[in-house]
């Protein structure tokens, strides 16, 4: 299977936040924002590997700042590393201020996803090919987390239920 490189399935997504996207308070719901950093993170795992994805982890996003109504928000996704089936995708969101144009980071995270065959199973992704110093480092860092996702699966599947 031919590599792919990081660049060729990264995605932007643009979005005008309106008044349905936002609390009493005129913030943007944490969930709205979650619901678009994945639909980020889907288009970039599919497109790396040209199949349907599912999402399998979501590790700790973190909310930075509050976005508000009439920000616009980009959501910024990029694969970190591809495993044998599996894809982690670093995501990044950015409300900008359409007045100022001042722009800041608003949350973080990475989150993984499986690539599926026509019988909804599990099928090979094209290997990453990794092409900058911060790319390799990323990667390193990704397999870094997935140890660590395997560890914490592995102690919480040998607990008895409750």
């Amino acid at each position: 299977m031919e590599g792919k490189r990081v660049r060729d399935s990264e995605v932007v997504l643009t979005q005008f936040m309106q008044p349905e996207h936002a609390n009493i308070l005129g913030n943007i719901h944490g969930g709205w924002i979650m619901k678009l950093m994945d639909e980020a993170g889907a288009i970039v795992s599919s497109r790396h590997a040209r199949r349907p994805t599912v999402t399998a982890v979501v590790d700790s996003i973190q909310f930075c700042a509050p976005i508000h109504v009439g920000n616009l928000v980009h959501v910024r996704a990029r694969l970190t590393r591809a495993w044998r089936t599996s894809m982690e995708a670093e995501i990044r969101v950015e409300a900008e201020n359409l007045l100022t144009g001042e722009r800041r980071v608003t949350a973080t995270a990475y989150f993984v996803y499986v690539a599926l065959d026509r019988d909804g199973r599990p099928t090979p992704v094209p290997p990453l090919i990794l092409e900058t110093e911060e790319e390799r480092r990323k990667a390193e860092e990704a397999d870094q987390r997935r140890a660590e996702r395997l560890a914490r699966r592995e102690i919480a599947t040998a607990r008895p239920a409750p």
